[in-house]
């Protein structure tokens, strides 16, 4: 594999280098965005929409995007390098992260020229929060098996259903949604078919987003329940019945950016050992928590090597299957034994929680151990993961 930067590669790289030693140490000097709120969740998005609104400023909250949207067209390495950097810099998330990778290319690949004008500016630039709603009770892992209806009524869709587990609708002024448009597909085996994405207003009546309280005490997923809401018909993304094409046509172009993967958890485990190190010392001479951290540094840099495999795979027109996959993974598997192993080495300080007068780094192992065990489930459920790659990858018979 050759992984030489092109000089145009070198230059991207020594711009974004240069743009965020000039604007992140200023912004992050700034402290607490807006007036103190109780609710981390919101904290954190206020403080994400001020950043976005400051990489757009400068040309950096969407580098996918077209030109005349303000993108920069990215290349694939570039894609890599942006990753790569914002990891290192530690820098801040964005606003409509759905917005940015997911949805905004959707409107730019299928919109007409009214919704994008109308909708592009409002994602790039955070004016307002997006979220995204494909999960439903009876559809989570089977995204195709979703029930949620939309009959037309002359110029309006009239939507009933539920939705779960949807990431910040309560604080979402726009949302994308799969919707079933032909309500009788299941039932004669095309699943797939009758699907329809549409944009909806989540302020308008009918629509009532319940947050769900997670092990944390915070509250960032959602059910959503559609009674009766009214979305207009020009508020369509692509055909009637085309939605899955619609959806996985983004969701399947896989980001190359997880290089960025790596580099996140090997800064997680450099930073809790030079933690422990001023607060707990003595755990780092213990031969066990010194062969777990091994371990564990030895999986990083394998999930490292994984990754330029996948993007390996991508620069040469191939499927980047099933380093994908497996990749994933590694993430959720390294992000929970990161957790624990955070709390074992700061030992009894390790549990002290945010606003404890001991707590390290803001009681952020107390918080992040119970917080990572949605990666069993985010961005697809581990056992399912594991199934799909023991059918279609390792090829395993079965039983």
């Amino acid at each position: 594999m050759d992984f030489s930067y092109a000089p145009e590669d070198e230059e991207f790289r020594a711009e974004l280098r240069s743009w965020l030693d000039a604007n992140l140490p200023d912004f992050l000097d700034q402290g607490e965005i807006g007036p103190p709120q109780s609710d981390t969740t919101l904290r954190t998005m206020q403080r994400r929409q001020a950043w976005q609104r400051r990489l757009n400023e400068g040309g950096w909250a969407a580098i996918n995007w077209p030109r005349q949207w303000g993108g920069r067209e990215a290349t694939i390495m570039q894609n890599v390098i942006y990753s790569q950097e914002m990891a290192a810099a530690k820098a801040p998330g964005i606003y409509n992260a759905n917005g940015i990778w997911q949805i905004g290319p959707m409107i730019i690949r299928w919109g007409t020229e009214e919704q994008q004008e109308r909708w592009l500016p409002d994602i790039i630039n955070a004016d307002h929060h997006w979220c995204q709603g494909f999960s439903e009770p009876q559809a989570g892992s089977d995204l195709a098996n979703l029930r949620t209806t939309a009959v037309r009524d002359g110029e309006e869709y009239i939507l009933n259903g539920q939705k779960i587990w949807i990431s910040t609708a309560h604080l979402a002024k726009w949302g994308l949604f799969l919707v079933r448009t032909d309500p009788e597909a299941i039932s004669r085996g095309a699943k797939h078919e009758g699907i329809t994405a549409l944009i909806v207003d989540m302020e308008a009546p009918g629509i009532e987003c319940r947050p769900i309280r997670d092990l944390t005490g915070e509250c960032l997923f959602n059910e959503v329940i559609f009674t009766d809401a009214p979305v207009p018909v020009g508020h369509r993304l692509g055909d009637e019945g085309n939605g899955w094409v619609v959806a996985m046509g983004t969701l399947g172009h896989e980001r190359v950016g997880t290089a960025g993967l790596s580099i996140g958890l090997k800064s997680e485990l450099e930073q809790m050992i030079a933690a422990a190190r001023q607060h707990n010392p003595g755990a780092l001479h213990d031969p066990d928590i010194r062969e777990r951290i091994a371990r564990a540094w030895t999986q990083i840099e394998l999930t490292r090597l994984l990754n330029q495999r996948a993007l390996s795979k991508v620069l040469k027109g191939e499927k980047n299957w099933p380093e994908v996959p497996l990749a994933k993974l590694q993430w959720s598997h390294l992000s929970q034994t990161l957790a624990e192993l955070n709390l074992d080495i700061l030992g009894p300080v390790g549990v002290l929680a945010k606003g404890a007068p001991d707590a390290v780094d803001g009681g952020h192992a107390a918080h992040n151990y119970p917080w990572q065990r949605y990666t069993s489930i985010g961005a697809g459920a581990t056992e399912v993961q594991k199934n799909i790659i023991a059918d279609r990858a390792i090829q395993l018979p079965r039983r």
